[in-house]
Order: C-alpha cells, then structure tokens, then sequence
C-alpha cells in the first residue's frame, strides 16, 4: 500500500523538475556586449529570405527575439503582439526578426499567418539553437530549444536591451520602451 506522503512527495518533486525544464536560462548578454552576427534562412509573409543581421543593422536598430516553437500558446501570443506593434517599431527606425529551433519546418506557414505573424516581419530558423547558444538565449534543461528572451542590438552592433521571461507578454512593451531611448 502506497501512503499519503510518499504520494505528496512524489507529486512535489515532479513538480519541481517540470518546473526546472520550462526555465529559462537568465540572458547572459548585457547591454553593452557585442551582439554575435549571424545569417540564417527564414521566412517573410511565407516568402524564403536570407537574413543577415550586419546587413540589417546598416538600416537602424534591430530587436532580435528568440521564441521557443512555431504553434504554440506562448509563441502565437508573442508574434502577434509584435505584429500589433511592428508600425511603432518602424516608426522608431527599429525591425523585428523573430528566431527559433522549434517547428521550423512551419515557419512559412508561420510567418504568413493572419493570427500570427500577418507577414509583417521576418521569422528565422534555427536548427540546433546555434544562434540562441551564442546569445545564451537557450532554455537551461533543454539547450537544443530556444528560451524566450528578446534582445534590442543599435547599429554600433551593442546590446540596447534585454527582456528574458517566458511569458510573452512583456517583451513587446520591453523593447518598445527601449527602443524609444536610442
């Protein structure tokens, strides 16, 4: 027979290490480090691109958020606050890349969805997370996935700003604020 107790602390420690797995690791990039340059395949209002973030930046400041999977809750809910806000980022000079390791193989759907994206801005595929391990922006149990953290990098190449949380629903209002004092 199996007693009361043993069952709570089975629950507690299952508890604990679903916990340890959602947790993201703390963005290790400050302001003020040099934002690592990368190119990557991707995908505008379901059309291919190549981006290169040196190239991007020649043209103004660019927020680059990792967002963990394509279709999923938190995910849906990121892309489409920064599709409400992406005319307030232009405004500001500023454009928006999103990057993930997960679901690439929907990232054309993705990237033209009318609930999510609506093709506003570019969303990049990241196999691996090669790209989130060089901006420590992976989740700590689980590295091969992006963690959600947003990065807002000037045209000097240098971290602006940082917002690392997995809710989605701060990191608009984060990097809008940031972007307004450049």
């Amino acid at each position: 027979m199996i007693r009361l107790p043993f069952l709570r602390m089975t629950a507690a420690i299952t508890a604990a290490v679903t916990a340890l797995l959602a947790f993201p690791a703390a963005a290790a990039l400050k302001p003020g480090d040099t934002a690592p340059q990368f190119k990557a395949p991707g995908y505008l209002a379901g059309k291919p691109i190549k981006f290169n973030l040196a190239e991007s930046l020649r043209k103004g400041p660019v927020v680059v958020y990792f967002f963990p999977a394509a279709f999923t809750q938190g995910c849906n809910i990121e892309a489409r606050l920064f599709s409400v806000a992406i005319d307030d980022f232009k405004k500001k000079g500023v454009s928006v890349i999103g990057v993930t390791a997960g679901n690439i193989d929907r990232l054309a759907e993705f990237s033209a969805s009318t609930e999510h994206c609506s093709g506003k801005f570019q969303v990049v595929a990241d196999p691996g997370a090669k790209i989130a391990k060089q901006y420590d922006a992976t989740l700590a149990l689980k590295p091969g996935w992006s963690n959600r953290t947003s990065y807002l990098i000037g045209t000097d190449g240098k971290i602006k700003a940082t917002h690392s949380d997995l809710s989605p629903k701060e990191h608009v209002s984060s990097m809008l604020e940031a972007a307004g004092k450049l």
